[in-house]
Formats: structure tokens, C-alpha cells, sequence
């Protein structure tokens, strides 16, 4: 039986690309979205889009109506693990079978990131679910941080020189896609149809490198600046970005600093059958943002 899937983050990097994929395969997707009529446009007819808000409670029902799967993934904004449970407790009420939770490496063990306790409430609604944890996205080198790059010809994020494991949001999606889609045997244990896997690149590269593949790739020097912490707030706080958004950033910056994003699995190549997207492909690929 085909599942009726829901999709929150609809207009994210990694939602908008499930949605793709599942309006391709003709897969009756619904896109959880803040304005449906503005993202109808979008997302054109074979996709349905309804109102949805993790804060307000009003658009539960319809949003939930007749879903099977759902596929979540944690507003930016919120941080606050009671302003997200509510949603998924109604989730369970109105019969959502299996959820996909767009998580992150090491949510697992480090209760500060709002990740961990996402995961937990997901489990205690006692509903199969799958963890996708999640290296650095290389496409945050394409939204967050395009400006500096295509105006300045910079990496500006103090990183150090600690090694990243990028994942293309593309692999992401199509993993999220083939669970999304996959026939789930209900009469499995609970303890083993909650799977987690860290997604990662082939390869774990320094800002320096990636700095290196995009000169060579767009044909112009592009420098790693490595701003001591400070700088790179205030700069990106300039630039119109949050200042608990930017505080954020550092949080993971800080993590690459200090070594702890180098992390290198075999998962993607295991769902997937093929290698991960490789950096200088996605440099490639996205060539007209560097221009």
C-alpha cells in the first residue's frame, strides 16, 4: 500500500528536495508549509500543500488527516523541545505509522543540541522511527555563506583547522526518500525498527581544502579567512543574521575546531549503492551561486 506522507520543512534544503523526489516517483506527498498558496506555486500541482506550525495547535488536524509517514525535521527557531512535542503526540493520535527524523551526528549523546531530545520524545511515542544523523550540509556553503563567497571570494567561519565530513543534502534526501517509501513489517520489535544512522561524506576535509577545490573548480582564489570568534559574530550579526542563529553557527564551528566533525561512515554508500556526492561535484553543480 502506498503511504500518504507528510512533509514538515517543506521549503528547506532537505525538504525540498524529499518533496521532489516523492513528487517524481508520483507518491501522494503532502508539504507541510507556513503559506500553502505561495508554495503551490512552487512546488506545482502534484504536490498538496497545507497549513502547518509547530506552535500553533490549530493546524494539527488537518495537517496530520490520513498521513502514514512523516518525515520532521526541527524549525531552526525552535530549540525548545516542549514547543515540538505537542505536534508529534498529535501525530500518534491521528494514526502516522513511522516517522523520519532529519537529526544530527552525535544527537545521540550530546543532550545539549535540541536534537537529542527529539529523539527521545520521538521514542517514547512508541511509533517506528528512523534517525538520520546528519554531517555539515555542503548546500550551507550555497545559502548561509553564499555571499561571502561569491562577493568576498571567502570561507569566513572560525573553524580552525579541524576536518568536516560533508554531506550533500541530495544523498540526504534520497535516503530520507527510500524509508519514506519502503513497506514497514509492523510485527517487528520496537527496539529494532528505531534505526539511526550517521550520514556522512567519503571523505573528511579542512576549510582550507574545500577553499582549494572551489579555486580550482570556479577559476578564481578563494581564501579560508578563519576569523578568531568574535569577528565572525559581529560581522554576521552585520550581515542580518540572528544573533542566536549565529550562535549556532559558532557552536558547530567550534565543533570542526576541535576535531569532533571529522566523523566518516560507510552509511550513505550502504543505502544508497553508490559513493556520496563528492564536495567538488557540489561545487560544480552549484557553480552559478560562486558567479
Amino acid at each position: 500500500m502506498i503511504a500518504n506522507i507528510l512533509v514538515t520543512g517543506a521549503t528547506g534544503n532537505v525538504g525540498t528536495e524529499v518533496v521532489r523526489l516523492l513528487s517524481d516517483l508520483d507518491y501522494p506527498v503532502i508539504a507541510a508549509v507556513r503559506n500553502p498558496i505561495e508554495s503551490q506555486k512552487s512546488f506545482g500541482s502534484n504536490v498538496r500543500c497545507v497549513p502547518f506550525d509547530f506552535t500553533n495547535s490549530d493546524t494539527f488536524a488537518d495537517a496530520f488527516a490520513g498521513i502514514n509517514k512523516l518525515f520532521l525535521m526541527r524549525p531552526p527557531a525552535i530549540s525548545d523541545i516542549d514547543r515540538i512535542t505537542p505536534a508529534l503526540n498529535a501525530a500518534k493520535r491521528s494514526g502516522v505509522e513511522e516517522i523520519i527524523f532529519l537529526s544530527i551526528i552525535g544527537a545521540n549523546k550530546n543532550i545539549i543540541v535540541p536534537h537529542y531530545a527529539i529523539e527521545r520524545a520521538i521514542e517514547q511515542l512508541n511509533i517506528p522511527a528512523v534517525f538520520l544523523r546528519c554531517s555539515f550540509f555542503m548546500q550551507n556553503l550555497n545559502t548561509t555563506h553564499r555571499e561571502d563567497i561569491r562577493l568576498r571570494d571567502r570561507l569566513f567561519m572560525p573553524a580552525g583547522n579541524g576536518k568536516t565530513s560533508f554531506i550533500d543534502v541530495r544523498d540526504i534526501a534520497a535516503i530520507a526518500v527510500k524509508f519514506l517509501t519502503e513497506e514497514h513489517h509492523q510485527s517487528q520489535e520496537l527496539s529494532e525498527i528505531n534505526r539511526a544512522y550517521d550520514l556522512t561524506g567519503a571523505v573528511a576535509l579542512t576549510y582550507s581544502e574545500v577553499a582549494t577545490i572551489f579555486t580550482n573548480v570556479i577559476g578564481r582564489p578563494i581564501h579560508y579567512t578563519n576569523p578568531p570568534i568574535p569577528i565572525f559574530i559581529w560581522q554576521m550579526v552585520q550581515q542580518g543574521f540572528p544573533l542566536q542563529f549565529v550562535l549556532v553557527m559558532v557552536g558547530i564551528y567550534t565543533t570542526a575546531r576541535l576535531g569532533f566533525a571529522d566523523l566518516v561512515t560507510s552509511d550513505v554508500q550502504q543505502l544508497l549503492g553508490c559513493s556520496p556526492i563528492s564536495i567538488d561535484r557540489y561545487v560544480e553543480d552549484y557553480r552559478e551561486c560562486w558567479l
